[in-house]
């Protein structure tokens, strides 16, 4: 145990990352990774979102983990655009072949390691299913985009599974499935990268969080999931992208 445990906590240390992008793939020319999944299928664009109406004070104020939702109201399409533009949003490409992505989260290297997938129960002008953004889609225009993946039959009892027993996550309108693909950061970091990807992580659930208390929603992440049911569920291959976190929202009850 005392072996784990400091293995982990040097983890958490600062490597000399200069030495690993010495020889990283980025150094020896190749190509960055995509930004985005490609989606074939057709995109649904969401409303235009409106800026977020509360102070930045107020925010911090007000921003605390919620677990019960009023399974009955549903939040809007353009609450749920605002939420993901927040955490995922490309506002601009930069470097040479559009190598990195500049978002309303910061990510080290500006690698964005990151994919969002949405599990809709009650949001206004969706079908209950699994939804993916593709943030590479309407970047200009600061749309959002979903590509319809699949229907989710037994709703409250699949996602209560896939969350570890977290039936309370259930009643939410959204929840917001993150997933990891690695080798975006691993491009440019090489070996040193994860330890950055879970500071990454933190980003995207503060942003989440702050935005849906902006709207007047309530949130709360999670850590605890299961990571196979998830993974299948996804479409993930849990070793080149794989679920690592979740978060609810929805109206606070």
């Amino acid at each position: 145990m005392e072996n784990i445990l400091n293995q982990n906590r040097n983890f958490m240390k600062c490597p000399k990352l200069g030495e690993a992008m010495q020889h990283s793939d980025q150094s020896k020319g190749l190509a960055h990774p995509p930004h985005g999944h490609a989606v074939t299928g057709p995109l649904i664009t969401l409303p235009p979102f409106d800026e977020c109406p509360v102070l930045y004070p107020d925010l911090l104020d007000k921003r605390r983990s919620i677990r019960t939702f009023d399974k009955l109201k549903p939040m809007s399409a353009a609450q749920l655009a605002f939420v993901l533009y927040s955490a995922q949003g490309i506002q601009e490409y930069r470097g040479k072949d559009e190598a990195f992505t500049l978002r309303p989260v910061p990510s080290g290297g500006a690698r964005h390691p990151f994919e969002t997938y949405v599990a809709v129960k009650n949001v206004e002008g969706l079908k209950k299913g699994l939804y993916y953004y593709a943030p590479t889609a309407n970047v200009q225009k600061k749309q959002v985009a979903l590509s319809f993946v699949k229907p989710i039959d037994d709703y409250e009892n699949f996602v209560t599974k896939m969350l570890a027993g977290q039936n309370w996550a259930a009643n939410a309108s959204a929840i917001l499935f993150i997933s990891c693909i690695p080798y975006r950061s691993e491009w440019r970091y090489a070996e040193h990268s994860h330890r950055v990807i879970l500071i990454d992580l933190g980003h995207v659930g503060q942003n989440i969080m702050l935005s849906a208390t902006g709207l007047g929603l309530g949130s709360c992440c999670m850590a605890a999931y299961d990571q196979e049911v998830c993974d299948e569920f996804l479409n993930l291959d849990g070793n080149n992208e794989y679920t690592v976190y979740a978060v609810a929202i929805g109206v606070p009850k």
